[in-house]
């Protein structure tokens, strides 16, 4: 099935769920009816009901009868007016409100509407005339198309939650019941999919946070403030540790920068007309400076770069930081680590020449690479383009140019791509990596983007090899992108049994009895005296030893728990042999002192 036809389905069963709350509550109100990733929703008001799980199989029902029924789905056109005056008899004052929006500015408020909310548009900057509507069976609904060409080729289909929506998402609306839905063209392919979302519930990284004791968060520091525990801090730590040990390697230098700066430098940048409502302020008690927490380093590395002269010979001047930065963003879209109020990025900027744009990209591209063959996550990569609105900073033309160079850079590098349009960055297009986890979910995390235009904002300059003034190209990339983020990608990835070199607590000991403590001591000395070199370097390994008085099996249960990734087991015949039984997910052997450094060391080189 192609993904047009993939969209229309799910699109259609948007309408087949609405069509089925309708038949049970003929009071409903519906908002919009959209087509997400693997599903669809439909926004539901209902006076004095609230939708519950319970319901569901009730809804399923009513749905499986549409279906069945496999009544077509015939397309009329409406005048707006009649169409007003169809959802004011309909008792549909949600259709009305869209209706008179578009009668009133017409395409201009168009392009902002979700695509399940319009009619057929006029061409050009007409006001909107006609619009469209899908008739199946004894449901009517204002919408745009496509869908499948009856109720009865949607495919496999399940219902899966209900949450509050305000409507048009502003919280000053109504809020509404979201009913969701997840659709796939098989039977086959939809318990594949509730096969994953089962596993994932395994590997949610808000449950292993807490039971892993990684991060928590409190109601006295605020929402989106994730706080790291002294084992979550140490994921935090390693990450960061081996992305900018990478970007060492190809030349960057680290820099530092402080956390509140003046609103001008954002003004300057760009970032304040397009992001101010998204700005933390901060009020100074001594000058009228009107401050901000830092949302991004870019205008700052900007500075640092513009604090001295520079020649062609400088370049590339390379930046790194790794560094918080804070975001207002929405309560209602916080949870997790996945979107945070508090981001650390691992951020790097690139002052280049022209003619060093493509070496310069494709070394990141190498950075990207090994950093995620190291993590053990495929990699691909989606090129964001802009689009035809008027959304974007700087000049068209070399718009054009910068994302014909960094499509061929990723050619070269022999990367998996895709295309896609309107995903850029307001000031420039951007490379996206996509890393796919060990059940198959894609997340968008690194990134590289050229600018052109912060550069040209700032007046940045350095001298050509003619003696004049020439603008330098600006590079950004962050390649773990929010480590916060990354974390909940990561922790999820690997279930929580982190691997070796990354494990918050890498080798636990545990005792049979006191009286090996001697030799215990002696297995600690010599990993106290151990340095691992791959892939980052240790300043000592990470263990603990239990000499409870309790039983083994309880001991190994608890270790298992919290997932610690190497297990010792010494008992009395283990310290007269001088070995070491050692236990993993891989199974249990038995290991000669003599060899414990060369075993670790083929631990952190997994």
């Amino acid at each position: 099935m192609s993904d047009d036809q993939l969209y229309a389905m799910r699109h259609s069963l948007a309408h087949i769920m609405a069509q089925a709350v309708q038949r049970l509550w003929p009071e409903a109100k519906f908002g919009v009816g959209p087509v997400v990733e693997n599903g669809f929703y439909y926004d539901i008001d209902i006076d004095n009901v609230k939708i519950s799980e319970e319901d569901f199989p009730k809804i399923e029902a009513q749905m499986r009868k549409v279906i069945a029924a496999n009544y077509a789905f015939d397309r009329s056109e409406k005048h707006v007016d009649e169409a007003i005056n169809w959802a004011n008899d309909a008792n549909q004052p949600y259709k009305v409100e869209l209706l008179n929006d578009l009668r009133r500015a017409g395409t201009t408020i168009a392009k902002d509407l979700d695509a399940a909310e319009l009619g057929t548009i006029a061409s050009g900057d007409a006001a909107i005339e006609n619009v469209s509507f899908y008739t199946d069976g004894d449901f009517t609904d204002l919408c745009r198309g496509p869908h499948a060409e009856s109720t009865g080729k949607v495919g496999a289909f399940k219902l899966m939650r209900v949450a509050g929506a305000y409507w048009r998402g502003k919280v000053t609306n109504p809020q509404m019941q979201r009913l969701y839905g997840v659709a796939f063209a098989t039977q086959e392919e939809l318990d594949s999919h509730l096969t994953m979302l089962e596993e994932a519930k395994k590997r949610d990284h808000r449950k292993l946070g807490k039971e892993l004791d990684l991060y928590t968060t409190s109601p006295l520091v605020g929402v989106g403030l994730p706080m790291f525990t002294p084992r979550g801090t140490i994921l935090r730590e390693k990450a960061a540790q081996l992305s900018n040990q990478l970007r060492k390697n190809r030349g960057f230098e680290m820099v530092w920068t402080p956390n509140i700066t003046k609103k001008d430098l954002y003004e300057t940048s760009g970032h304040w007309a397009k992001f101010g409502d998204e700005l933390f302020l901060v009020k100074s008690q001594e000058t009228s400076d009107e401050m901000a927490l830092k949302p991004m380093n870019c205008p700052h590395h900007t500075q640092i770069y513009a604090s001295q002269p520079r020649s062609y010979r400088d370049m590339p001047i390379r930046f790194l930081e790794t560094t918080t930065d804070y975001r207002d963003e929405k309560t209602g879209e916080l949870g997790g680590l996945n979107r945070v109020r508090s981001l650390t990025q691992d951020d790097s900027h690139v002052f280049c020449r022209p003619d060093q744009i493509a070496s310069e990209v494709n070394s990141l591209l190498e950075c990207a690479r090994e950093l995620y063959g190291t993590l053990g996550m495929k990699l691909r990569v989606r090129l964001s383009y802009r689009d035809d609105s008027d959304a974007y900073l700087g000049d068209r033309e070399l718009w054009m140019s910068a994302q014909s160079q960094l499509k061929e850079a990723v050619v070269q590098s022999g990367l998996e791509y895709f295309e896609q349009d309107g995903e850029a960055a307001f000031y420039g297009p951007k490379i996206d990596f996509m890393a796919t986890d060990a059940i198959g979910r894609e997340h968008q995390l690194a990134t590289v983007q050229i600018d052109f235009v912060q550069p040209e904002r700032f007046k940045l300059e350095y001298t050509d090899e003619q003696g004049n003034a020439a603008q330098p190209i600006m590079v950004h990339s962050a390649t773990l992108g929010s480590l916060e983020r990354f974390l909940s990608v990561y922790i999820e990835h690997v279930g929580g049994w982190f691997p070796f070199w990354i494990a918050p607590e890498q080798i636990r000991i545990l005792t049979i009895n006191d009286q090996v403590m001697e030799y215990v001591n002696e297995i600690r000395e010599l990993l106290d005296s151990v340095v691992l070199m791959r892939p980052v370097k240790y300043n000592e390994l990470r263990y603990t030893v239990d000499s409870r008085n309790e039983s083994l099996g309880k001991k190994i249960r608890e270790a298992t728990a919290w997932k610690i990734p190497v297990q010792f087991i010494i008992g009395q015949k283990d310290a007269e042999a001088r070995e070491i039984s050692i236990r993993t997910q891989k199974g249990e052997q038995k290991l000669e002192l003599t060899n414990l450094k060369q075993y670790l060391e083929s631990l952190a080189n997994e």
